[in-house]
């Protein structure tokens, strides 16, 4: 399973990388995960543009022998446990742990799928799916998810539209893929 993680608040006396990185250990000490690889940290800028401070993202491959609703509800566990509330939907955040793919699968269905990836920024920033949808309806769009992905993960394939990461990333607007630098080791 694919996951991007992102922060743009630091907790006291820490980094968002560092607490990031404290974060994928958590889960990967949760019984049935173990984190396979992880991509480099990135800067980005906030998203939607304008919400708060610039991010750090990065990805992580999951190996596990869970189902894709355990694997988000040990997400959401970890997030809970680093201080991650949810006030508004793309607020500042400390901690954020999404569930990007599961291999190929589709979740719920494919008709599910296609509907939440035509909703428009708008719509998409006022409501949230009922249920998990995978792969996320917006991965594809998001530079802030692709580029760390590649780091990892850049021949795997979209299920419905059939791209690549690689593919993805390179479609991306050049301003948006210039505007995600690595952060210094």
């Amino acid at each position: 399973m694919l996951i991007a993680l992102g922060a743009n608040l630091a907790p006291p006396g820490g980094t968002a990388a560092a607490a990031l990185a404290a974060a994928l250990d958590r889960l990967g000490s949760t019984r049935g995960i173990a984190v396979r690889r992880r991509s480099r940290w990135f800067s980005t800028p906030a998203y939607p543009a304008g919400s708060g401070p610039d991010f750090v993202n990065g990805a992580a491959e999951l190996q596990t022998t869970l189902e894709p609703q355990a694997v988000l509800a040990a997400l959401h566990e970890v997030e809970a446990q680093f201080g991650r509330t949810r006030p508004e939907r793309w607020a500042p955040r400390l901690c954020d742990l999404d569930l990007i793919a599961a291999g190929n699968r589709i979740l719920p269905d494919a008709a599910t799928l296609r509907r939440w990836m035509a909703i428009d920024r708008g719509e998409a920033q006022r409501v949230a799916p009922p249920r998990l949808i995978l792969p996320h309806p917006r991965m594809h769009e998001r530079g802030f998810v692709l580029v760390p992905l590649a780091d990892i993960a850049p021949e795997w394939r979209h299920p419905l539209i059939g791209t690549t990461v690689r593919e993805m990333v390179a479609a991306l607007p050049p301003a948006e893929r210039a505007a995600i630098r690595p952060l210094p080791p």
